[in-house]
């Protein structure tokens, strides 16, 4: 609790070094908080068992072949196949770009206003329920996109999963603060992330099976009886793992008195978001954290938006190929998340976060120069991906939630998070689209990705010297920032 006396605290140090400030709130953080029971963290992280294979069968692997099939020539000569969609051409992969980013769009204008009412009213359970849900019918819906007749199906059933996936994040994300220490949320985070690969990796070898011997569903080789039944089990395992999750997550406390919500809760959704943002202008690192977070952030998820498309329709990769370089990619995600969680404890997860960074810039000139048809080359980028994409999801969540004030207002602090990240990825995977139309390859794309990483780095650079400042500003409170 935060007393009228640590508010004068607060404000004093406030006067002597505004860097000053965010010292004192973790110090508040480590003195106040307990991590929840293993029942809990673990219900917490069987959340991203249940939602990951929609990124993995839906984003990455299955739906990303299966559209390109659906929508393509079917001759592999052909440089850039089209369709006709809303009274327009468009290149089929430009169109699957757009449609995501529309998605992600969407995601950052109505999280704000839900997550801030979730936090008044305490219903957050209640509002993850019912994206998953959501996201998960949609996935089913796939089932009926069949062919290019059927494309405004596996349109819109794909924009309307992504938003159901990415909407139930923010409520997800937002009860890391309230389950974890701050010294335990790396550890915490880590294993949500390991959940989600070792969850999205054994429906993603069910999903082979059916891929590889159609003969067991009644198909054949020409048949898509195979990928109908991988969105359908998509959209079955998220919605049933999600209830499981749901069950062992405790209930919020409402952060808003219920009578006035009554009357004002659309305008208190967006006033909890002004106050947000008024308290980021004290809260200098998070601040400028965030704005490194925006740039590098929106290079990992086109990444790993665009990276199976590119693999198909760039490199020409057979799609057994393919989809077996993405489940390397899960398979190695999960001892990376763990490394890096460990890194980031010796050298503080700035420093990790930059070293990651500059690894995925890396991979992108990687990428950009990679032959095509060379499936080794394409496994060794893979296998490289795999390492440091879980790592740094992990560490960016974690490193946001230790770097927040104590507030019961944790959805409303996450919204900002995800808005940053959906609005970037907005961006990032718009600009993939448009390079690709623009130049008729999606090699250019690539290096459009890299400049986002080059300048997400030196922004961690910045963000880096002012945590270096508060820690010389704090004396006795060095432990706290070194650690972040």
């Amino acid at each position: 609790m935060v007393t009228k006396d640590t508010k004068k605290a607060r404000t004093a140090q406030w006067d002597i070094h505004p860097l000053s400030l965010q010292i004192i709130i973790f110090n508040d953080q480590r003195t106040t908080m307990q991590t929840a029971t293993k029942k809990v963290i673990n219900g917490w992280a069987m959340y991203d068992w249940a939602n990951s294979v929609y990124n993995l069968v839906i984003t990455s692997t299955i739906f990303p072949a299966y559209y390109e099939a659906i929508t393509g020539d079917g001759n592999d000569k052909t440089t850039t196949d089209h369709v006709h969609f809303l009274g327009r051409d468009f290149v089929n992969t430009a169109l699957y770009n757009y449609s995501l980013a529309f998605a992600m769009l969407i995601v950052a204008f109505i999280s704000p206003l839900l997550s801030s009412i979730a936090d008044y009213t305490g219903n957050k359970k209640k509002f993850l329920n019912f994206f998953l849900t959501m996201g998960s019918i949609a996935c089913a819906g796939l089932f009926f996109f069949t062919s290019k007749s059927t494309l405004y199906v596996g349109i819109i059933c794909s924009i309307i999963a992504c938003v159901g996936f990415w909407a139930s994040l923010v409520y997800y994300n937002s009860y890391l603060p309230e389950i974890a220490a701050p010294e335990d949320r790396d550890r915490v985070s880590a294993r949500g992330f390991t959940f989600g690969y070792l969850g999205s990796v054994i429906l993603q070898i069910i999903c082979f099976v059916f891929v590889f011997y159609p003969q067991l569903l009644g198909g054949n080789k020409d048949s898509i009886v195979q990928y109908q039944a991988s969105f359908l089990l998509v959209g079955v395992w998220w919605w049933s793992f999600g209830q499981f999750s749901l069950r062992r997550l405790p209930k919020s406390t409402p952060a808003g008195a219920t009578g006035d919500l009554e009357h004002h809760i659309l305008s208190k959704g967006y006033r909890e978001l002004q106050k947000v943002w008024k308290q980021l202008k004290y809260l200098i690192l998070l601040k400028r954290y965030l704005v490194a977070f925006f740039f590098y952030n929106m290079g990992v998820q086109t990444v790993m938006l665009a990276a199976a498309l590119y693999g198909k329709s760039e490199l020409a990769i057979p799609t057994t190929n393919l989809i077996i370089a993405i489940l390397i990619i899960q398979l190695i995600a999960i001892p990376g998340a763990y490394a890096i969680s460990k890194l980031s404890a010796v050298i503080g997860n700035m420093s990790a976060l930059m070293i990651c960074v500059i690894v995925w810039i890396g991979i992108c000139y990687y990428g950009y120069i990679i032959p095509a048809k060379n499936v080794t080359h394409f496994y060794v980028l893979g296998s490289i991906i795999g390492f440091v994409m879980g790592g740094i999801q992990s560490l960016s969540r974690s490193t946001y939630s230790k770097l927040m004030p104590i507030t019961k207002d944790t959805a409303s602090f996450f919204s900002f998070y995800d808005v940053t990240e959906k609005i970037g990825l907005v961006i990032g995977i718009f600009s993939f689209g448009f390079f690709t139309e623009l130049t008729g390859s999606q090699r250019s794309s690539v290096l459009s990705v890299m400049a986002f990483f080059i300048i997400g780095l030196l922004l961690l650079i910045y963000a880096r010297s002012t945590q270096l400042k508060m820690q010389k500003a704090g004396h006795g409170n060095k432990k706290v920032t070194e650690q972040t």
